[in-house]
């Protein structure tokens, strides 16, 4: 099997973890390779744009309505909104510079290792398609 069509395939089988029985046991059978492909394609993006992403989460106070219990003259209990203030976390996505020999180093290792992988990542699709034929 060429290696497109090999990660094509497992690709197009790792977004249907919940799918049929064939595409669980491959999905089982294939994730350290996965795992590995998933870490080029990474650092080979990085190499591209020259940089990595990374994320961070940012705290920030914003003004929002709270629902707060109050009794009126009778003593009973209302609800009614005030306006308070709210921690609120988001994600932030930022720029980091890279060392491109140290990148290229590490896709040199992660190619390897893929190379590695193949052979038992596709005995173990053949295998999984032996065992569970798909009807159709």
């Amino acid at each position: 099997m060429s290696r497109n069509l090999t990660l094509t395939a497992l690709a197009c089988l790792a977004l249907v973890a919940c799918g049929t029985p064939q595409e669980q046991c491959i999905s089982r059978n294939t994730d350290e390779y996965r795992t590995v492909s998933r870490l080029l394609a990474q650092v080979e993006g990085n190499l591209a744009r020259g940089y990595a992403w990374d994320e961070r989460v940012v705290t920030r106070t914003e003004l929002d309505f709270c629902p707060t219990i109050l009794r009126n003259k009778d003593g009973d209990r209302v609800l009614v909104q005030r306006s308070c203030w709210r921690d609120v976390a988001d994600t932030e996505r930022f720029r980091v510079p890279i060392d491109p020999v140290v990148e290229q180093r590490k896709a040199e290792n992660l190619r390897a290792r893929l190379a590695a992988l193949r052979p038992n990542a596709e005995r173990a699709v053949q295998a999984c398609r032996a065992a569970y034929p798909e009807e159709g």
